[in-house]
């Protein structure tokens, strides 16, 4: 039976606003780079995803058009044994100085994967939730994500201030550098959105500064929110522990205190609590000795980073049979990813854990309608075919033109640390 083929590939690099958010790089840039991908069908049929942005993966996903064009959308397995013949297979996640995975592949794949997967579910009639297995929930719960802010950053380009706002609107443009300004910053956005958890991105301050954020936030919320917190694996093994002490009893799980499998599965041991990961585990390779050392109760899932959304389907197995729990990791993602998320997120039986978003952060949109919109702290799986969203073409170009624009080709958080403070410098432990 003939089926549908491949004619286009379409590869638009955008610059979305961004706030002046604080980790132990330094500090978010104005803009974040995304990259909207779509795949048009010789009978016109449009799939679409997006993926975190720089000019390596724009150009390994320019190159893999002579390899997808005129192929068969649902033949994905053909598709991905060519893109690694083609360029090689990516190596696990070596990150040494760098606190960014740097794979491009798997990133490249899992963007022609969930365009391929849209089509599919348009041509089939069923969202892409039914393509993955069916739906276990209905819909997807998050946390509020917490960032630090930096004092007069506001400001700056990219990010306008508006003397007149409330609420979250208000708070979203604040500055967060103390454990009462990072209540004040979570009060707001569990009212706007009704998330029913917490996650604070640490790395940025002292951990006792930190630390006691997190003891800010259990007397502020009660002990029926739960908490975590992300140091980026900037501690040592022996602050990691002492300071993971303190936080015993508070904490729903520490997520990357320190660096590599080895120096987590240490803290593990030494601490009452669960340890949780997107950066020493970080590839199905790593997952043996994840396995033997216990170097993490949780495993942060990302079809960007874990080769798309059936090997993230794969990756809750894998933790159901070891006994990890489950979430989802994040990055300052648009419509596109965060419905993706959704999508896999409700198919996957052992999702333990409410799901990261930078969403709340993001300003910018690039679906029909606008922003979607948490309900409860939660975001319905959609019922229409494929994703069950469109791309809003005027806005795509409106950004696309602003990443033109601002001049930017990749993430470099220490480079506009530097523009505020000079004598920053990121280091991969630094306390």
């Amino acid at each position: 039976m003939k089926g549908p083929k491949i004619r286009e590939l379409r590869v638009t690099p955008i610059a979305v606003t961004d706030p002046p958010l604080l980790n132990c790089v330094g500090v978010h840039a104005p803009y974040a780079l995304r990259t909207i991908i779509e795949i048009i069908t010789d009978d016109g049929i449009t799939g679409i995803s997006e993926i975190p942005g720089n000019i390596e993966i724009d150009a390994y996903l320019e190159k893999s058009r002579e390899l997808i064009v005129g192929e068969d959308p649902f033949q994905m397995n053909r598709v991905k044994q060519q893109l690694f013949d083609r360029f090689g297979q990516d190596e696990s996640d070596q990150r040494g100085n760098n606190p960014w995975d740097s794979r491009s592949l798997v990133h490249v794949y899992s963007a022609l994967e969930v365009a391929c997967l849209d089509i599919q579910g348009k041509i089939c009639g069923r969202p892409v939730v039914d393509l993955l297995g069916g739906r276990c929930r209905d819909s997807v719960p998050f946390d509020a994500y917490l960032f630090y802010k930096k004092r007069g950053a506001g400001g700056r380009l990219g990010f306008d201030i508006d003397p007149n706002a409330t609420g979250w609107a208000a708070a979203r443009q604040a500055a967060a550098e103390t454990p009462e300004e990072i209540v004040v910053q979570a009060r707001a956005m569990m009212k706007e959105f009704g998330f029913k958890s917490i996650k604070l991105k640490g790395g940025a301050f002292h951990p006792r500064e930190e630390v006691e954020a997190m003891v800010q936030l259990r007397k502020e919320f009660g002990p029926d929110v739960p908490l975590r917190i992300d140091p980026n694996g900037v501690w040592s093994v022996e602050t990691a522990i002492k300071y993971g002490r303190k936080m015993e009893g508070i904490l729903e799980y520490l997520e990357d205190p320190t660096l590599t499998q080895q120096g987590m599965a240490e803290v593990r041991k030494a601490l009452n609590m669960p340890l949780a990961t997107n950066m020493c585990t970080t590839s199905f390779e790593e997952i043996p000795e994840s396995v033997r050392l216990w170097s993490e109760d949780v495993i942060l899932s990302d079809h960007h980073f874990w080769g798309g959304l059936r090997e993230s389907i794969n990756l809750g197995k894998v933790c159901q049979i070891f006994g990890k729990g489950l979430s989802m990791h994040s990055n300052s993602h648009l419509g596109i990813s965060l419905i993706a998320m959704v999508h896999m997120a409700a198919a996957i039986p052992n999702l333990t854990y409410d799901l990261d978003s930078h969403y709340p952060w993001q300003s910018d949109e690039v679906i029909v309608g606008g922003r979607v919109k948490f309900d409860g702290g939660r975001v319905a799986v959609p019922l229409e075919p494929g994703l069950g969203i469109e791309l809003d073409h005027s806005e795509v170009e409106r950004l696309h033109k602003q990443y033109l624009d601002c001049g930017l080709t990749h993430r470099d958080d220490t480079a506009e640390m530097k523009k505020l403070d000079p004598s920053w410098e990121y280091k991969p432990v630094r306390w």
